[in-house]
């Protein structure tokens, strides 16, 4: 039996993953840090926090008591700031967000690793974003933490696949999960930005009614999981696959432009945006 750790299992994503890989054939551990809601699951949940070294140290070894392995770890867990300029959250507000999003990816990498090394196999999946690979204007924050995620995974896999562990990063777009109804508000608002925020978030309201269901990137994560010769990166939903296309073959000047345009940066503040190369987890 194959055993896999997901973060951020209680809902969205993280509860559609740890589900698909269940009925995959693996004994699945997901973790929430808040006690999960009582419900018929396929899969055991842990309490972990991944900002705490102790806590995540207490959910590995007990995975490992009951289990013996680790064979897949995917890092899920994440939150992100309500659209809002980069200068409206306090460098402890960006500490937190980098916390969670970024060392939380580390302190679990770091805790799964070496029962990997030991057993001579592993997979380690990491849910980035397109926001990996293509800027988000008044979302700098959480594009900076998925940018780190996918330079943080490039490196390791380099390191560990000669250890017989692979790595890589699943960057889906506009996903239906509650992870907007989480978001932090910026906690250094400036009146300047009220009016674009207001409009921003409006387009991110309209463009979530129209995303890919969480089971479109658990899909994608089992595919990796279960590839022979797994890539570094994998797009999730079409509308994710079409962003990637146009970031490697566009030039970059149009890709820019495109993004001003559609967010009409270049306009008066608080001229509505549309929502045409937005994207986010």
């Amino acid at each position: 039996m194959r055993t896999a750790i997901v973060t951020g299992a209680s809902s969205g994503i993280g509860e559609a993953t740890a589900e698909r890989l269940a009925k995959a054939g693996y004994t699945v551990y997901g973790t929430s840090r808040r006690a999960a809601a009582v419900g018929a699951r396929s899969f055991y949940m842990l309490p972990l926090d991944v900002t705490n070294d102790a806590s995540v140290e207490a959910a590995v070894r007990e995975v490992m008591r009951r289990e013996g392995r680790i064979d897949l770890l995917v890092n899920n867990a994440g939150f992100g700031v309500a659209p809002a300029g980069a200068e409206e959250s306090s460098i402890a507000q960006a500490r937190s967000i980098f916390d969670t999003n970024f060392f939380g990816v580390v302190r679990m990498t770091r805790a799964v690793v070496p029962h990997m090394r030991r057993q001579g196999s592993g997979r380690i999946i990491n849910i980035g974003s397109v926001l990996g690979f293509l800027p988000m204007p008044y979302g700098a924050l959480y594009a900076a933490t998925k940018h780190a995620i996918a330079g943080y995974s490039e490196s390791l896999d380099h390191e560990l696949r000669t250890r017989g562990i692979r790595v890589s990063v699943i960057e889906p777009a506009y996903t239906k999960t509650q992870f907007d109804a989480n978001f932090l508000e910026p906690d250094a608002k400036l009146d300047e930005y009220r009016e674009v925020r207001a409009a921003l978030g409006q387009v991110l309201k309209e463009a979530m009614a129209g995303a890919d269901e969480p089971g479109v990137v658990a899909d994608v994560v089992l595919e990796a999981a279960s590839a022979a010769r797994p890539r570094l990166r994998y797009t999730a939903g079409s509308r994710a696959h079409r962003l990637r296309w146009l970031r490697r073959l566009a030039p970059t000047g149009l890709v820019d432009a495109g993004i001003r345009r559609d967010l009409r940066l270049d306009t008066a503040t608080g001229s509505r945006p549309r929502p045409a190369v937005l994207a986010q987890r």
